[in-house]
């Protein structure tokens, strides 16, 4: 019973800067993490970026220095600030939710897609 919401995807220019947004809703016992991945045409999904319930966060070596994860309100909204973008990073983005609907029962929960088109 947990949905996700994106928001922010759009176009930019070499160089220039996008923010994502996701919220979880719904009945939440416990987040473990919360992530965003991405997908280019012709090639498999991957990790971006994730942040942990206790704070820590993981970044593909293609991103660090340049993208930020973020987390509010107990980690159900979480942000993806991206500078410098480059043409390589034109994908779907996908928010990705890891948690348990209870103590027993866990969940793997993805967004609807963020299209991010990087142009020269």
């Amino acid at each position: 019973q947990v949905q996700l919401v994106e928001s922010g995807g759009g176009s930019v220019q070499a160089g220039g800067s996008l923010t994502l947004s996701c919220t979880a809703s719904g009945n939440i016992f416990r987040i473990v993490a919360m992530g965003w991945y991405r997908q280019a045409p012709g090639k498999e999904r991957e990790l971006v970026a994730q942040v942990t319930s206790g704070g820590s966060t993981n970044y593909a070596d293609s991103v660090k220095g340049r993208f930020t994860i973020s987390r509010v309100n107990a980690m159900n909204t979480v942000y993806l600030q991206m500078n410098s973008l480059q043409l390589e990073d034109t994908a779907v983005y996908y928010c990705n939710f890891r948690g348990y609907s209870d103590y027993v029962n866990a969940l793997d929960v993805w967004g609807q897609g963020s299209l991010v088109t990087v142009s020269s």
